[in-house]
């Protein structure tokens, strides 16, 4: 047995981490443990992952290493403790592990208690009152008492702050973190005192004790989002007995199979499938589609929505643990473990940024007495200022801070982005190709027409057909169906079913090899349409698909199938070129059929398309910059897989969710230019923090330097720019797409 296969997935639920900088100080910490392998920390969900040799170290030495840095880990059960890892393929080179955090960023972390108290309740809060009450007190008191007598309170409040945040510093530089903030707070805020700037050190700590506390606000606030997703589950269901009569138990021990009874004005308990009532069901806190859609017997409802008007007996179809609303919100928490390109740069830009600055500070301290004339005083003043300058705080937080509000905002919309890479990518795109059949179109189609060669007749026609299509999931092959079970047609049997990718299926009928296809492969096999194929021509034109039935390599028919364009359709596609994106439609339909749907909606069209085709479209495409695919996630695996960012269309199926990098909920195509605005809203918040981050430094280090600002306004520089930065991100939480 190889050493993977040896290994146990054990995780944990770590309380306390409101941070960035938490994910890098737990997961050094465990890495360090013999046998511990493959750590993942995820931040909004406060979940600890990890692979363990078995005789190396024991799961209650993981809990002390994590308590000993003052977070408290508690062993989740092992259904919630396997590996939530979002499957498909990795585009635009995202990632799913958990991100470590940017280095040199160090925090203090609440109680574990704190998490069930208001903001201003918590421990951080307390140590908030404290300094500031002692600040304030110290000033009130200077203006009427000598300086020799206030002077201690302000020293008091400094070595009151200095004591828990050095012992941070010290915890971090074992975890293997030597250049975190509170290195270069308690560097500068000791050396102040030594100097006799105790009142500047007391406010220095106060600023940095203030941002740890808006800092632990805006987490609450990200997670706040997610809980507010789950409480969109109702607490307990009505299940039915056998006997009809119904039985109240708490929604999470539905199981699959059981019957619930869903009220008017009573929220879905699960997903699940109508047995018998009809109703309008308002799904917009799940899809974010404002209209209640009509939903009847053998319709599928999701966790979540709202029942309108009519009383529903539904069939459960998934656990609790497996409902749409459970996977959205593990898609959210593991989407912000998910680090956009620009997050990385940023990332490996302030490991450098923090030793350098401590680099730039020491030679403030040491040149200008030699080279400028500056006392050593001053010189060690301006030095120390430098450092509080140079704390990353606020540079550090500036993108996954808005990464995370745009994800959340997006997720309340019916927009499922799996991390911050593909919300940065979607923005980017040149070009978005669509697939035709369930993504611009219904996916839906209906037998329009049926043209039986000489000799044949219509029922024979749809009979063969429907007999080889049995089996197929194809929405044409559904339509085909649909047609001969309305007619009440006994279907002959078939056997050896089998299918040719992009071209037909074929089955053995009565001693015959029977075939639905398309034109081009009826020619192909060299089959003769005769007079039908100016039938052949004028339907295509009209927009309509034409399947050809063949016995063995004889024409025998045509069924012609229509799949309407969605409502929206040209919405969407106007939308998208408005933002200056080229839209594509790629169809393995024919190519008349193609040109009279992208005509209708104003696009441009490849058609006649195998999947391999697609596949050598989408990497020409490429070749003038990013490409969006967008497909309804079961055929188009391929495609979505090779494109840059691949976006699933399907209102909340399990291929929707999970194949492609996104997903629109609400199954409707102007959905994709909202994806688009959405990341290009996140960049651009991005940028502005970016700018706002570094340009304060930038302002003070210069009037730092030139000796206009102190110690307090250089932590300000940090604190300011963080609570700036923070309430900016928050913003795109109330982003909502332009009409």
């Amino acid at each position: 047995m190889t050493r993977m296969n040896a290994t146990t997935r054990l995780a944990w639920r770590v309380e306390g981490m409101d941070c960035a900088s938490c994910v890098t100080k737990v997961t050094r910490a465990v890495e360090r443990l013999p046998g511990v392998g493959d750590v993942e920390v995820n931040l909004m969900a406060e979940r600890l992952s990890l692979s363990l040799a078995p005789g190396a170290t024991t799961p209650e030495a993981v809990v002390k290493q994590v308590a000993a840095l003052g977070y408290t880990a508690t062993t989740l059960a092992p259904a919630a403790a396997s590996d939530r890892q979002v499957s498909g393929q990795h585009h635009a080179g995202h990632d799913h592990d958990a991100a470590p955090a940017p280095h040199g960023h160090g925090h203090d972390h609440d109680d574990p208690a704190d998490a069930e108290r208001a903001w201003w309740a918590t421990s951080k809060a307390k140590l908030v009152w404290l300094l500031g009450g002692l600040v304030l007190g110290a000033y009130a008191l200077s203006l009427a008492l000598p300086e020799r007598l206030t002077y201690p309170l302000f020293l008091a409040a400094t070595l009151i702050a200095l004591v828990p945040f050095g012992r941070r510093a010290w915890a971090l530089a074992r975890a293997g973190t030597p250049f975190s903030i509170e290195t270069l707070m308690v560097t500068a805020a000791a050396g102040a005192t030594v100097i006799g700037a105790a009142e500047e050190a007391a406010v220095v700590v106060l600023l940095f004790a203030v941002g740890e506390l808006l800092e632990n606000v805006a987490a609450g606030r990200a997670r706040a989002g997610i809980r507010a997703l789950a409480d969109l589950m109702p607490r307990v269901a009505l299940r039915l007995r056998a006997d009809g009569s119904t039985e109240q138990l708490p929604a999470d021990r539905l199981a699959v199979g059981d019957l619930v009874l869903v009220r008017p004005g009573d929220r879905v308990p699960c997903d699940g499938t109508i047995e018998d009532g009809t109703s309008a069901l308002d799904e917009s806190a799940v899809t974010g589609e404002s209209i209640p859609v009509s939903r009847g017997p053998g319709e599928v409802v999701v966790a979540g929505s709202i029942n309108a008007d009519g009383a529903l007996r539904v069939c459960v179809t998934r656990a609790a643990s497996d409902n749409t609303i459970a996977r959205i919100i593990r898609m959210v928490e593991d989407a912000t473990a998910s680090r956009a390109p620009t997050q990385r740069f940023i990332e490996r830009f302030s490991e450098w940024w923090t030793p350098g600055a401590m680099i730039v500070s020491a030679l403030v301290i040491l040149v200008p007495p030699f080279l400028l004339g500056w006392d050593w005083g001053t010189s060690l003043y301006r030095g120390l200022a430098v450092l509080l300058i140079a704390c990353p705080c606020a540079l550090v937080i500036s993108v996954p801070a808005a990464m995370a509000s745009g994800l959340s905002a997006g997720a309340r919309r019916g927009l499922l982005v799996k991390g911050g890479a593909a919300l940065e990518a979607i923005g980017a795109a040149r070009t978005v190709a669509f697939d035709k059949t369930g993504t611009l179109t219904e996916g839906r189609p209906r037998v329009t027409d049926i043209l039986p060669a000489p000799g044949q007749t219509e029922q024979q026609v749809l009979e063969l057909a429907a007999a080889v299509e049995q089996g197929s999931a194809h929405p044409l092959a559904k339509a085909i169906l649909a047609e001969a079970e309305a007619r009440g047609l006994a279907l002959p049997v078939a056997t050896d079913l089998a299918a040719i990718p992009g071209k037909a299926v074929t089955a053995a009928i009565g001693g015959r090899l029977i075939g639905v296809g398309s034109p081009r492969h009826a020619r192909e096999a060299g089959a003769q349409l005769g007079d039908l194929d100016k039938e052949l021509a004028r339907l295509e034109t009209e927009g309509k698909t034409v399947a050809v039935l063949l016995a063995d390599s004889t024409m025998l028919g045509l069924i012609a199938l229509r799949d309407e364009p969605r409502a929206d359709a040209r919405e969407g596609i106007a939308a998208l070129s408005a933002l200056g994106v080229r839209p594509v439609m790629l169809t393995g339909d024919n190519r008349r059929t193609g040109e009279a749907i992208a005509v209708s909606l104003g696009l441009d069209v490849k058609a006649e398309l195998l999947p391999d085709d697609k596949l050598r479209e989408i990497g020409r495409l490429m070749e003038g910059g990013p490409v969006v695919m967008v497909g309804d996630g079961i055929n188009d695996a391929p495609a979505l897989a090779a494109a840059s960012v691949g976006v699933a269309m399907g209102g909340g199926t399990d291929v929707a969710l999970e194949t492609a990098d996104a997903a629109v909920l609400k199954d409707r195509v102007t959905g994709v230019a909202e994806l688009v605005s959405l990341s290009r809203a996140t960049m651009a918040n991005v940028k502005q923090n970016v700018a706002v981050a570094v340009g304060l430094k930038g302002v003070f280090l210069v009037t730092t330097l030139i000796g206009l600002t102190g110690l307090w306004p250089a932590i300000l520089a940090d604190t300011g720019a963080t609570v700036l930065v923070t309430l900016n991100a928050l913003r795109l939480l109330g982003w909502r797409p332009r009409a």
